[in-house]
């Protein structure tokens, strides 16, 4: 069984202590490709070392995360443009709008983000949404410079029934990672109608872990009790999912 994890942050200082170990559990797990998503400048390097460890298993992507749109953003966005220019990645992310920590900056968040998704086309690159507490100003982005060549992965979806029919029509897979174990989740409700042929597989390791681990640290080789938990919902055997979730990333990331 060969699975993918759309989404994880393997550079976090939470696996400073046991990070080929946790890598090497996902591998042996089935875990076979890992995609990397940038917050900003100051995580390159630590990205570019993962990659050189595991040159067959990482996947890279760049951009400036909506968290980390600050006074800055310009010269952040000015790092993106100079590491697109210089190297292939898998993807333009994680970018988008994030109104949860910090709403003073949506003017400039909106910015960052349609510039980035400007990066995208330009480069022919998938983009990685990052948005919490944001999906009517994240529709308004994206409505603005929908077109064909715009497509992606709605990262982390927690939205509705409603939202994730939005999302899709936008050319954007659902990432669906621990939050569908989730009790109070609520996606579990009415992922079933949502074509799998739209879904992929991600952890957001080490944040967001699914039960039985909720609250814990989360890890790459989670991503199988996610695969699990879509088994039940779409009365499929979890080797099925793994192949269409599979085919649905390698869709996407087009040169991986």
């Amino acid at each position: 069984m060969s699975l993918i994890d759309t989404h994880t942050h393997l550079y976090s200082s939470e696996f400073d202590s046991d990070r080929d170990e946790m890598i090497q559990n996902a591998i042996s797990k089935g875990v076979s490709r890992f995609f990397i998503p940038s917050i900003d400048a100051s995580y390159t390097q630590k990205m570019y070392d993962l990659e050189t460890q595991y040159p067959e298993n990482m996947f890279l992507m760049m951009g400036l995360h909506p968290c980390y749109v600050k006074e800055n953003y310009l010269e952040e966005l000015q790092h993106v443009e100079t590491e697109l220019a210089k190297r292939k990645f898998a993807a333009i992310g994680e970018i988008g709008i994030d109104l949860y920590w910090d709403k003073t900056t949506l003017d400039i968040q909106k910015k960052a983000f349609q510039h980035q998704i400007q990066l995208a086309k330009k480069y022919k690159l998938p983009i990685n949404i990052h948005c919490r507490d944001a999906f009517d100003e994240i529709f308004e982005v994206l409505e603005l410079e929908k077109s064909d060549d715009l497509f992606g992965i709605f990262h982390c979806f927690s939205g509705d029934y409603e939202q994730a029919l939005q999302a899709i029509s936008y050319n954007m897979k659902l990432g669906i990672g621990g939050v569908v174990t989730f009790k109070n989740g609520k996606i579990d409700q009415f992922l079933h109608q949502i074509d799998i042929e739209n879904i992929v597989l991600e952890t957001d390791s080490p944040y967001l872990a699914p039960a039985p681990f909720r609250g814990k640290r989360n890890e790459s080789s989670y991503v199988t009790l996610v695969a699990e938990k879509l088994s039940g919902i779409y009365n499929l055997p979890v080797e099925e999912i793994a192949r269409i979730t599979t085919k649905n990333a390698l869709s996407i990331f087009k040169n991986c």
